[in-house]
């Protein structure tokens, strides 16, 4: 009988934060951090969805205001789909995405690329709405600033992307005391609005009596659902960021949705109440929001704490965006459909360019808009329609290929959310179509058109590169004359350097320098006999004073002549980033020149500063 070896394993590190560290967690998202990083965009937008609502509503007179509560019955239900379609978007793709990664690989890949084209549509104006409406927020509060509207978003976008490249997980820390602050207080607006029999205070013009000017009807209400359902904007951003959670990933982020889905549902259906019971009106100068305040707080300190809070919450919710809209890129940057680029990431982990990407087309957004909201409105809800519609078809057919345990009602769930979607996104496009809506009908195909062309041409080099493909046997080439050549301007230590990298390295060595000025150039030749380093200098005709096609028409003639040239080329590198531009960068230049026009191999030698 022979015993069995005992198995080794590495001991447990008992620490939860070391473990944390080393699975880089520590830069991950708990479920309340994801709530606050990722689900603000959701949340905040009860401060215009019900008023989105009644201002369509009160087209056929004040009365039928109080259909408010019926159509927000309406989005809460579909907010339960949407809920329910995207925990299971997240079980089945892990790896983030939502809709882009359904549908890639449930329709195919012009549908993932439409789904991919929408949803970045989404995050860049989600970033340029939030900020344009929380500056506008402020500045009803303090008028001094309503012309500095411009200025206070593109701060702000500084601010989010300056905390982003940190990490999420920091700014998931500095988000959460505003998020808390503002689920706490819009609660107490409705609790406290719901216990008072009459407003506290009305505040805003009278607007005086409301003719209808048109009938209460389907399409009426229709309409007031679309536009209510710019609430549902941001419930998919949990989704496509699953890979920034700490593990269970998964688990975090389902729990992250559901509860961005009670809350979210709860204020919501919420408002509405308050809205019938009150009866409240669109007024001059003053927000549905800040009336329902009102009416429960009156207009002392609790009133202008919540509309602050609503002010931040708005400028935060475009944090959204910086979890999401990374994560895509990353994603499609892994399928080449997007620069490579997108999918590195920073030690922290932090897809950095991802992050500036979205901070620069953001601040050229609002720059075009002049940070003006009512601008960006039209286009804003309909691209992440497009993304709920493709997200829930293409579970219908996941459910209807796999067919597991209870995959009917499922199916049922998705097909239905996605006809509710899709309706809605149809009615928001035909009635928004003239006020800007149609450049979206540019936008979306211009950036399907680009990602085919991202990725065709990643197609064609990996075949001229021969990707994955095992090469023939290499050929034994002819005996070639080695030569290096060594660029030298003037006497100094990066010149010593140079000579002693050139003479550690295969073949015959030359120096070479341009007659680009006489009297430097003579001086440069009597310094060099003086030191005899071993090496000969070939001084250059320079006809043109031009470095870079003088020392490219020589070596291209080496080369022509059958021999085998290195370039080697030195430079300075500064001790700090702030320091390189004070450096001729006549390096970098003969570098770029020299691979492209020469057959030459480059190597580059730095000579760091102390």
């Amino acid at each position: 009988m022979t015993k069995t070896e005992p198995h080794h394993t590495e001991p447990r590190i008992a620490d939860r934060r070391v473990r944390q560290m080393q699975r880089a967690d520590k830069f991950r998202l708990t479920a309340v951090g994801g709530l606050a990083a990722l689900s603000l965009d959701a949340l905040s937008s009860v401060a215009y969805g019900p008023e989105a609502i009644v201002l369509v509503l009160v087209a056929a007179g004040a009365a039928a205001v109080s259909w408010t509560l019926p159509v927000a019955c309406a989005i809460a239900a579909l907010l339960l789909v949407l809920v329910l379609s995207y925990r299971q978007v997240i079980a089945v793709h892990p790896d983030g995405g939502g809709a882009y990664a359904v549908a890639k690989k449930q329709l195919g890949r012009p549908a993932a690329l439409l789904a991919a084209a929408s949803l970045v549509v989404d995050y860049v104006l989600t970033v340029a709405v939030s900020l344009a409406a929380g500056a506008a927020s402020l500045a009803s509060a303090f008028p001094a600033l309503a012309h500095e509207l411009l200025p206070m978003t593109l701060i702000g976008l500084a601010a989010l992307t300056v905390i982003n490249l940190i990490g999420v997980a920091e700014s998931a820390r500095v988000l959460m005391g505003p998020t808390i602050l503002f689920v706490v207080l819009i609660g107490g607006v409705i609790v406290v609005g719901l216990l008072r029999p009459e407003p506290v205070a009305m505040i805003g013009g009278d607007p005086g009596p409301i003719e209808p000017v048109e009938a209460l009807g389907i399409v009426l209400l229709l309409k007031a659902f679309a536009a209510g359902c710019s609430s549902l904007t941001g419930v998919e951003a949990i989704a496509n960021a699953v890979p920034a959670f700490r593990t269970p990933a998964v688990r975090r982020a389902q729990h992250t949705e559901v509860a961005l889905g009670i809350l979210l549902g709860a204020m919501l259906l919420g408002l509405a109440v308050l809205i019938r019971e009150h009866h409240v009106t669109p007024r001059p100068d003053v927000t549905i929001l800040a009336q329902l305040a009102a009416a429960a707080f009156g207009t002392g300190w609790l009133f202008y704490l919540t509309n602050l809070a609503v002010t931040a919450v708005l400028l935060l919710a475009a944090n959204t965006s910086f979890g999401g809209l990374p994560v895509l890129l990353a994603l499609l940057a892994k399928d080449h459909r997007a620069p490579s680029l997108f999918a590195l990431r920073s030690e922290r982990p932090v897809f950095r360019y991802g992050v500036t990407a979205l901070a620069l087309l953001a601040g050229l957004v609002l720059l075009a808009v002049d940070a003006e909201t009512h601008r960006l409105l039209p286009v804003f809800a309909i691209g992440v329609f497009i993304g709920f519609t493709i997200s829930q078809t293409g579970l219908v057919l996941h459910w209807w290929r796999v067919r597991d345990r209870g995959w009917l009602p499922r199916a049922l769930l998705n097909g239905f959310g996605a006809t509710l979607t899709a309706v809605a996104g149809v009615v928001l496009l035909a009635e928004k179509f003239t006020e800007g809506a149609w450049l979206l009908l540019l936008i979306i195909p211009a950036l399907v058109g680009l990602f085919f062309r991202i990725e065709n041409y990643y197609a064609g080099v990996a075949r001229q590169l021969r990707l994955r493909e095992i090469p023939p046997p290499p050929r034994p080439a002819p005996e070639a004359k080695e030569l290096v050549v060594v660029p030298v301007v003037t006497m100094s230590e990066v010149t010593y350097r140079a000579l002693e990298a050139a003479l550690r390295m295969r073949g015959e060595i030359v120096a070479v320098a341009a007659d680009i000025d006489p009297a430097t150039t003579k001086r440069l030749s009597a310094q060099w006999k003086e030191w005899d380093p071993g090496v000969p200098l070939a001084v250059l005709p320079c006809p043109h004073r031009s470095l870079v096609s003088t020392l490219v028409g020589y070596v291209r003639k080496q080369t022509a002549a059958g021999l085998g040239v290195t370039v080697l080329l030195a430079h300075v590198e500064a001790r700090h980033w702030w320091q390189r531009p004070l450096h001729n960068p006549r390096g970098p230049v003969l570098t770029a020149a020299l691979r492209v026009r020469t057959e030459a191999v480059i190597a580059t030698l730095a000579v760091r500063l102390a």
